[in-house]
């Protein structure tokens, strides 16, 4: 990671947007992070069966939020902003988006409960961390892939179309399209045609998102 060169005067939002080291400590990125949070435990208080309601939230909150697409609450970001979804996206419970940089979520995606998509990014070296400067890297899931329960996707991550990851996945780099991907670090265990992956994961429908084994085929 490159240190904050002193001469830099752009105010920290705008380092922040720009994917430099910025301190969080900034009204604007403040107020930015009182919006989310505000939003976000509005959605999380609403009654699950007030559609129309959570879906007008979902929408001023995130930067997209495509057709048919559902989260089920709770439902906890950094910005929302930062965060675009998808069409016919399936959220289960309990995601935790931490979108200091874009998160991109593809259409068709189903996603399990307890996952995790963290962009943000320290310093290694001990004086920058201690002087709280910090960092981001996007985070990009790909059409109709399959996220299982307590999948976490790490810092600039970019996971492929119909790709499968199974739950309890720890994802620290790039995964390929058309692969089922387990473990920690999330490794590639095979291969999957276009067709056999897209057929796959509309069979198993929404709920199966939990039921992906550590170290073998999703359930």
């Amino acid at each position: 990671m490159t240190f904050p060169d002193p001469s830099d005067q752009r105010p920290m939002r705008e380092r922040m947007l720009a994917g430099d080291l910025y301190l969080a400590d900034d009204p604007q990125i403040a107020a930015d992070s009182a919006r989310a949070m505000s939003l976000s435990h509005r959605f999380n208080s609403l009654d699950p069966t007030e559609g129309a309601a959570r879906r007008e939230v979902l929408t001023e909150l995130l930067g997209a939020f495509g057709q048919d697409s559902d989260i089920r609450p709770p439902f906890r970001c950094d910005l929302g902003y930062r965060t675009t979804i998808g069409a016919r996206v399936f959220v289960n419970f309990n995601l935790v988006c931490l979108d200091v940089a874009p998160v991109t979520i593809g259409d068709d995606v189903l996603i399990g409960p307890n996952v995790q998509l963290l962009t943000p990014t320290h310093p290694i070296e001990p004086g920058p961390r201690r002087d709280k400067w910090e960092g981001a890297q996007p985070i990009t899931i790909g059409d109709n892939v399959w996220l299982g329960g307590g999948v976490t996707v790490c810092p600039g991550v970019t996971i492929g179309e119909n790709t499968v990851v199974g739950a309890g996945s720890v994802v620290t780099r790039d995964l390929p399209a058309n692969v089922v991907a387990v473990g920690n670090p999330a490794r590639v265990l095979r291969h999957i045609d276009a067709e056999g992956a897209e057929s796959a994961a509309s069979t198993q429908g929404a709920e199966g998102t939990a039921g992906a084994a550590a170290g073998g085929d999703p359930a």
